[in-house]
C-alpha cells in the first residue's frame, strides 16, 4: 500500500477515535480496549497522542481519563465533524 494511502486510512481512524472521545470522556481502560492494536501499521492511539489530539489525565478518583485536546477539536472541526466538538 502506498504511504499516502496508509496515512489517509490512519487519519480516518484517528478522526473516528477523536470523535468517539469527544462525545464523552472515556476511561483509559475503555479506550485501550476499543482502540489498541498490535498491528504496527495501525497505530491509531499512539499517533493520536503523539499529534496532541487526545490526552490522558488522572482524575480525582485516580482513574485515568482520555479527553480530546483543543488540537483534537480543531482536527474534528477541520474535517467537518464540528458538531461533536
Amino acid at each position: 500500500m502506498a504511504d499516502h494511502l496508509k496515512s489517509e486510512n490512519l487519519d480516518a481512524l484517528i478522526l473516528d477515535l477523536c470523535e468517539w472521545v469527544a462525545k464523552s470522556p472515556r476511561t483509559y481502560e475503555d479506550v485501550m480496549e476499543a482502540w489498541r492494536t498490535s498491528c504496527p501499521r495501525l497505530t491509531v492511539w499512539e499517533d493520536a497522542v503523539e499529534r496532541g489530539l487526545v490526552e490522558r489525565m488522572r482524575g480525582d478518583t485516580g482513574v485515568w481519563t482520555v479527553m480530546v485536546t483543543p488540537a483534537g477539536r480543531r482536527f474534528l472541526t477541520e474535517r467537518g465533524r464540528a458538531k461533536v466538538a
